[in-house]
């Protein structure tokens, strides 16, 4: 069965284009719930942590570089198929080959600089959704 909810976090390079307003809106308009919202910068060890599952993988040194390189917006979202309808909504991971109209065609730079994260299970949602929110930061 298929969760309700999911992840994004708008990443620095999109955060420091101005296109944090845009993605947002974007969100809302593909209708998307925002269930909690956070404006921060993740520290190296944050950072580390939460890309653990790519530890072994040869970008994850520049992956963590990129993701405490500015401010990101963290956010819970709610839908039907939430994880499912998200992905689709924010295109491919590489903007080359994603749909025009996505999060990623309109607003990415490159492969690493891909303008949003989206959970890809509904077990990571929660666990990447507990690791920026409280239940007291949520609506």
């Amino acid at each position: 069965m298929s969760g309700n909810v999911t992840f994004t976090m708008i990443k620095p390079q999109a955060v420091a284009d101005g296109k944090m307003g845009k993605i947002i809106d974007k969100i809302i308009e593909g209708g998307f719930k925002i269930k909690a919202l956070k404006y921060t910068r993740l520290s190296k060890e944050q950072a580390m942590k939460f890309y653990a599952v790519h530890k072994e993988r040869p970008f994850y040194g520049s992956l963590v570089d990129f993701m405490t390189s500015g401010p990101i917006v963290a956010a819970i979202l709610e839908k039907d198929d939430a994880v499912a309808a998200y992905r689709k909504y924010i295109g491919s991971t590489n903007p080359a080959d994603a749909e025009p109209g996505t999060i990623r065609a309109l607003y990415a730079t490159s492969l690493e600089k891909n303008a949003v994260h989206g959970s890809d299970s509904d077990d990571n949602a929660i666990i990447e959704g507990n690791f920026f929110f409280s239940e007291f930061e949520r609506a």
